[in-house]
């Protein structure tokens, strides 16, 4: 019986394997480059977690989420966050019809997939409401509890360089994000290949590769990954060493930072390691995927001081240093 499971999740593991490869082949097909980028989008949506995307316009953010919804059977909405936009736009509202009785009529957040595009640009009321969401999986409109799809996942973008009308995310509602993205500028030969594929007269686009059903399997997968007590207590370590005045801290966390990050960034990178090592066909995390995926899960859980925004220390420089 033991080994019969045993085989089942290996088989399962086989398949997550090449079915993540042929969603990169699709995605491939629209987004040139931001290959870690890619990864770190799709390690996010099996692992049941939600990221944030932070990059200077016109690199594709927007694009990369709508494809990445392309390549599974999900279904998909984005919404456009603007300084007017009200919770009732996003979780949906009760609306009198013609029998004078009240209904629930669904708001946009009820998708698999939601893009909240430039998510700092809308009130701190709105984004409360998007964090119950995020959090609860379920939305609550006149006290009443309105369960969301699943899966689902939220998947936000934000300028990092246009900061007047903007309101900054609270502590609270970025920690819920499992991963910060950074993207970058794409190389001269990935720029050449962007300009050649979208000036001409066909539009490339991805096809489907998964549904659902398959990725609640995946993350049931994901979550089976054992972890050894060495990546354990690796993980455990690169966390408390980012919490200034306690005796673990680093030094130039003592320096530098003000407050750093608490337990849900354990979790994620244990979460994010067993993720990557399913997706490089390993069966077992070692401290190599925790390391992949820590700039992600810890960049926007650090809270620099003064002294760092005065001296250039940026929140990368902090965890390369940890690392």
């Amino acid at each position: 019986m033991g080994g019969a499971k045993l085989m089942n999740e290996k088989e399962l593991a086989d398949s997550f394997y090449t079915s993540v490869a042929e969603i990169k082949k699709e995605i491939s097909k629209v987004i040139v480059g931001q290959e870690h980028a890619v990864d770190a989008v799709l390690t996010a949506i099996f692992c049941n977690g939600h990221a944030l995307l932070v990059g200077v316009p016109g690199l594709a953010k927007t694009l990369l989420v709508k494809t990445v919804a392309q390549s599974m059977d999900l279904d998909f909405n984005r919404i456009q966050f603007t300084p007017d936009l009200m919770p009732g736009d996003i979780t949906g509202n009760e609306i009198l019809d013609e029998d004078r009785k009240f209904h629930f009529v669904k708001g946009p957040l009820f998708a698999n997939i939601v893009l909240a595009d430039e998510i700092n640009r809308t009130p701190p009321k709105t984004q409360a409401a998007l964090l119950e969401a995020m959090q609860e999986r379920n939305v609550t409109v006149v006290g009443q509890h309105h369960a969301l799809p699943k899966p689902f996942f939220v998947l936000a973008t934000q300028n990092p360089i246009e900061q007047e009308g903007t309101y900054p995310l609270p502590e609270a509602q970025l920690d819920r994000f499992m991963f910060n993205i950074a993207l970058e500028y794409p190389g001269y030969d990935e720029e050449m290949l962007i300009l050649k594929g979208t000036t001409g007269a066909e539009e490339a686009a991805a096809t489907q590769v998964l549904g659902a059903g398959n990725i609640l399997q995946y993350q049931q997968l994901v979550r089976q990954v054992p972890v050894t007590d060495a990546v354990f207590e690796y993980a455990v370590s690169l966390v408390r060493k980012t919490r200034p005045g306690t005796p673990q801290a680093d030094p130039l966390v003592n320096e530098f930072v003000s407050y750093g990050a608490g337990p849900r960034a354990g979790q994620f990178l244990i979460l994010g390691a067993k993720c990557h090592a399913l997706i490089n066909g390993k069966f077992s995390p070692d401290r190599e995927d925790v390391k992949t995926v820590a700039k992600n899960v810890l960049r926007h859980r650090l809270v620099r001081n003064y002294k760092a925004e005065a001296e250039g220390m940026s929140n990368d420089d902090l965890v390369n240093t940890l690392l």
